[in-house]
């Protein structure tokens, strides 16, 4: 994908503004009444995308949820929760270009951005020249782009600046659990997701540990390094996206479990709370879709949700530059040869 680096996003207008009612780190179409994906029909049988490597086991047994250190509390990060999970097996890496690829030319399937007409695209993605268009009020680094998708990253005229190893992004909810049908798999709960993530560390913050990241020398997930949105320093190597498969697994082998793609699960977006303050801030987002993990854009300064217990929703239809999914397969399901 090419990257524009010096787009001085500190200036950014905004004439025509979008209203969002996520946090402005994922933004939601404002499409009242969209619960439930709309689907092609899906191949019956299992498809076996990937090798035996790139699918891992996840042993059951007491998962851990959420924190008794919530640092977003707003977002319904704790308490830390025991829960019992079966065993399973979950893709190493999220959804690559080349994989969704391979879904799209099999069914004809047209994602909900293709079929709306836009999707969202952070604007240092955009060359300067790039015309100006409706963003987000809460957050004018996103602007509605008239083309662009999953297989036109930017808009029209982007068709191959993709990269087949990287995540596919301007996936939306609808599209995630189309190619989950197809696949043979389905979305995580936010149990599983978590359970995976922490990769048999138990209460950590982090798949790690509970390092810091930081901007000078600890690099172990693609996040922001610098001043965002104005200034990326870049120093784990990357602008936007990395490699599906980059940087050190965890202790079940997933890769880029946080950083990088926010990930989408199965469930809808709910908060325990009897707050006012709360209940008046998670207000109009009844259907949307929870998505946890952070991504590239994530800084502790402005969107600290790049840990583990991080939360955050959007809405089933919607999608963006940093938008992504991984599946999960229960072992009654053997995948099947293609």
């Amino acid at each position: 994908m090419t990257l524009h680096r010096d787009h001085d996003l500190s200036k950014l207008p905004a004439p025509n503004t979008l209203s969002s009612q996520s946090s402005c780190c994922l933004p939601a179409r404002k499409r009242p009444g969209i619960e439930t994906a709309t689907t092609q029909p899906a191949h019956q049988a299992v498809k076996e995308l990937q090798t035996s490597s790139e699918i891992v086991d996840v042993p059951g047994g007491i998962a851990l949820v959420g924190t008794n250190e919530p640092l977003l509390p707003v977002d319904g990060e704790g308490p830390l929760r025991k829960k019992r999970v079966k065993p399973f097996r979950i893709d190493a890496c999220t959804v690559t270009n080349a994989r969704f690829q391979t879904f799209v030319s099999e069914t004809g399937y047209i994602t909900d951005a293709e079929r709306i007409g836009d999707s969202f695209v952070f604007a240092g993605l955009l060359p300067p020249e790039h015309p100006d268009g409706p963003r987000v009020a809460e957050a004018p680094w996103w602007q509605a782009v008239p083309g662009a998708c999953w297989r036109a990253p930017t808009g029209p005229g982007s068709e191959n600046t993709w990269q087949s190893d990287h995540p596919v992004v301007h996936v939306s909810w609808n599209d995630a659990c189309a190619f989950a049908e197809w696949a043979g798999g389905r979305l995580p709960t936010e149990t599983e997701w978590e359970h995976a993530a922490r990769g048999g560390l138990g209460d950590t913050r982090f798949p790690w540990g509970d390092r810091e990241p930081d901007d000078e020398a600890f690099f172990p997930c693609n996040i922001w390094q610098g001043t965002f949105p104005e200034k990326n320093l870049e120093r784990d190597g990357y602008f936007a996206t990395a490699p599906a498969k980059s940087f050190e697994p965890n202790g079940y082998g997933l890769y880029n479990v946080v950083g990088n793609v926010w990930e989408w699960t199965a469930q809808s977006f709910k908060v325990k709370s009897l707050k006012k303050a709360v209940a008046k801030t998670q207000a109009g987002k009844k259907g949307y879709k929870l998505t946890k993990g952070g991504s590239f854009l994530c800084h502790a300064s402005y969107c600290y949700r790049y840990r583990i217990a991080a939360r955050t929703a959007t809405s089933p239809d919607s999608s963006t530059s940093h938008q992504g999914f991984r599946l999960v397969y229960d072992h009654n399901r053997q995948p099947m040869p293609s």
